[in-house]
């Protein structure tokens, strides 16, 4: 009797328990769901306020300030933002930032351009289009100054084009010349037990070469230095032009490495002279006549950009688009901004096919290529642009290679800027066999059972026979003639022709005119241009693809939206861990990304 009242009474405990337990919980979740909602309130109540206060006003006798502290996209917000930083500005587009410097040049209000960087993330062609709209803004009479704490070579390119160069009086000028670097990973692999079975066409296809050996291979030797050159040329070029500098003696200065060295890089014009910073802002104060204790009013690009913004004219019915495809090319719908989705980029395309008011499209490709499915895609669908009656002219940036190169080959015109790499008509597949690894390293093996010769085909647990590697080869193989017939029938050559001038070879943009690849150089103006004639439209406005969200709205989808914060998060504590190494990991990431062959360059392009 006892025993059954204490079973009662336990009973009755743990139902009340229960109960208690439930509320306690749901309230928890309420309250915090609450609390999401109004902190999510407070953070678009927080930007609204900072965007209020951002809107600067750009008074008289302003300075327009340039400081490169972040990689510069194609389109403005096109790459991923910090998903911890609350105070995340929008990251100007290349495209923006010259139409910045432009307005600038017009603007009374603006007395002249200060530059202020030590290190710039720039590719070479984004380099010299900064470049080029800095010599165009001192054309007006307006000054350019630069000043950092030392500079790296690529900042020193830009920093050149300046009236007055200062630097402190601890600095280096990092002018030595460029070199080109390859991580080579078959020694590590081999002694993982790692097996890398690696199929391509294209004895210029070097994209593997990391995988299946210790050093260059001397066709890919000879690629590199082919145009490595013409870029140094081009570097140094325009550095002997703005410097007042003979060619030859920039060449000896860089040679003896005499930038290194604080005074002999004054001695050699590299550098005006010395300086700290308040003394600089003290000489532009005297250039535009204020008085020492006036305030100097240095004005973001990125705010200066906000308060002036594009005009464009909303009367105008025709439009172009400008479809900015930007980095990898990948299978899908998901990932990260900066990357091109062939299911998003498909969706983008086929709804500017179906816009009455949009005329013609200019496609703008800064990618190493990719998936070759994807690559497929979306070339069909700028077809079907075409034969709907919308002209496609390419402009090319820092890169357009393999399948880069590929969506952009049917293209009524292309357009390369002078510092473009192009090229890269090739094809590839890797797959580890890890057989050896798990059994080697781990003790792991496997056994199994199939009903057809060829089940087990695709797995990476074991060695493929011989007629397997045929089956695999055959398809780069065929994949890869189907390539030399896309470019083929884009440039109106002979698959014959384009063979001679493919087998994954990279070209410097000069060259790639030479042999056809592309039609002349120029920036995406000459391609607007070229866009607008081939749709006989005399006036039109710009709509720029694809969509992309400022810093907050990216933030506030990390929030919401369990995957891409995940996946954010994810990618920024790799980029804190690995540095300069999470290019690296990307390139991999990608590769396993996609399915199937890929396009893609032959290697990671570093020019340092």
């Amino acid at each position: 009797m006892v025993s059954s009242q204490c079973q009662t009474f336990n009973y009755s405990s743990m139902n009340q328990f229960v109960k208690f337990l439930f509320a306690s919980c749901l309230g928890t979740a309420l309250a915090l769901g609450l609390l999401f909602v109004i902190g999510i309130s407070w953070v678009v109540g927080m930007a609204e306020s900072a965007n209020e206060q951002q809107k600067v006003h750009v008074g008289r006798n302003s300075v327009l300030e340039l400081d490169f502290k972040m990689p510069i996209p194609e389109k403005t917000n096109n790459l991923p933002m910090d998903p911890f930083d609350l105070d995340q500005e929008d990251v100007l587009g290349l495209s923006d930032m010259v139409a910045a410097i432009k307005q600038a040049k017009e603007d009374p209000d603006i007395k002249g351009i200060y530059l202020n960087s030590s290190i710039v993330m720039l590719g070479k062609a984004t380099s010299a289009t900064l470049r080029n709209a800095l010599e165009d803004f001192k054309s007006s009479g307006k000054f350019v100054v630069s000043y950092a704490h030392y500079y790296t070579q690529g900042a020193y390119y830009l920093a050149s084009v300046a009236d007055s160069v200062w630097m402190s009086p601890q600095g280096v000028v990092d002018f030595r010349g460029y070199s080109s670097t390859i991580t080579y990973y078959k020694g590590l692999l081999d002694k993982l037990d790692v097996q890398m079975r690696i199929f391509y066409c294209g004895k210029y296809k070097s994209a593997t070469e990391p995988f299946r050996a210790d050093r260059m291979s001397d066709e890919n030797r000879l690629q590199i230095r082919e145009y490595l050159t013409p870029l140094y040329n081009i570097f140094i070029r325009d550095i002997a032009r703005s410097r007042n500098i003979p060619e030859a003696e920039l060449r000896q200065i860089a040679e003896r490495f005499d930038g290194f060295d604080a005074a002999k890089a004054v001695q050699s014009r590299l550098v005006d002279r010395f300086a700290f910073e308040d003394e600089v802002f003290s000489m532009i104060k005297q250039k535009i006549g204020l008085e020492e204790k006036e305030k100097l009013n240095r004005v973001g690009v990125e705010d200066y950009f906000k308060s002036k913004g594009k005009k464009s004219n909303f009367s105008i019915k025709d439009k172009i688009a400008v479809v900015y495809a930007e980095g990898e090319i990948h299978d899908g719908n998901i990932g990260e901004p900066g990357t091109i989705l062939d299911g998003k980029y498909v969706k983008m395309l086929r709804k500017i096919r179906k816009d009455p008011q949009i005329k013609a499209i200019v496609l703008r490709v800064n990618s190493p290529g990719g998936s070759s499915l994807a690559s497929e895609n979306i070339l069909r669908e700028l077809d079907l642009c075409k034969k709907a009656g919308k002209p496609v002219v390419v402009s090319m940036g820092d890169v357009a290679a393999s399948g880069g190169y590929y969506i952009a080959c049917h293209a009524d015109s292309i357009f390369a800027e002078p510092a473009t790499i192009t090229g890269s008509i090739g094809v590839f597949g890797m797959i580890p066999i890890l057989e050896k690894t798990m059994r080697n390293k781990l003790g792991i093996t496997f056994d199994t059972v199939k009903t057809q010769k060829y089940s087990a085909f695709g797995s990476t647990v074991y060695d493929f026979s011989p007629e397997e590697s045929q089956i695999i080869q055959s398809r780069v193989d065929w994949i890869y003639q189907d390539f030399l017939k896309k470019v083929a029938e884009g440039r109106k050559r002979s698959p014959e022709q384009i063979h001679e001038i493919a087998q994954g070879r990279v070209w410097s943009a000069d060259k790639a005119k030479e042999i056809g690849l592309v039609d002349d150089l120029g920036g995406l103006d000459r391609a607007l241009a070229a866009a607008a004639k081939l749709a006989n439209l005399e006036k039109y406005r710009t709509t720029e693809y694809p969509q992309t969200k400022s810093g907050l709205e990216q933030f506030i989808e990390q929030l919401t939206k369990k995957k891409e914060r995940d996946d954010s998060v994810r990618a920024w504590a790799l980029k804190q861990e690995l540095g300069e190494f999470y290019p690296l990991y990307k390139t991999v990431k990608g590769i396993r990304q996609n399915n199937g062959i890929l396009f893609r360059m032959p290697y990671d392009l570093s020019i340092n």
